[in-house]
């Protein structure tokens, strides 16, 4: 009888893992360092769409906070986290 090697009972599970990190894992740390990239260089006056849904411009930036301008005398204090990105065609306003 031939010895079977341990190495070749685990080289499924070894795949099955590689497989996950390459479609799965490492893209999604990559989306979430351009999203921290995006969240570190906002500025006064993007336009931006918030995780909830709202549109507003940035008229303020704190450390962790953003006070959006959400119509001509609305004013909100949201997280940054709760950020999700650049309104769809948003153009800089003048704030």
């Amino acid at each position: 009888m031939a010895q079977n090697n341990p190495i070749i009972g685990f080289l499924p599970i070894i795949i099955v893992f590689l497989i996950f990190y390459f479609l799965l894992i490492r893209p999604m740390q990559k989306k979430q360092k351009e999203l921290r990239e995006f969240l570190r260089n906002l500025k006064k006056g993007d336009r931006i769409i918030t995780t909830g849904g709202i549109y507003g411009t940035i008229i303020a930036l704190e450390d962790d906070t953003v006070v959006l301008k959400i119509s001509e005398n609305t004013k909100i204090r949201i997280s940054r986290s709760a950020i999700s990105g650049l309104q769809p065609g948003a153009e800089k306003e003048e704030v």
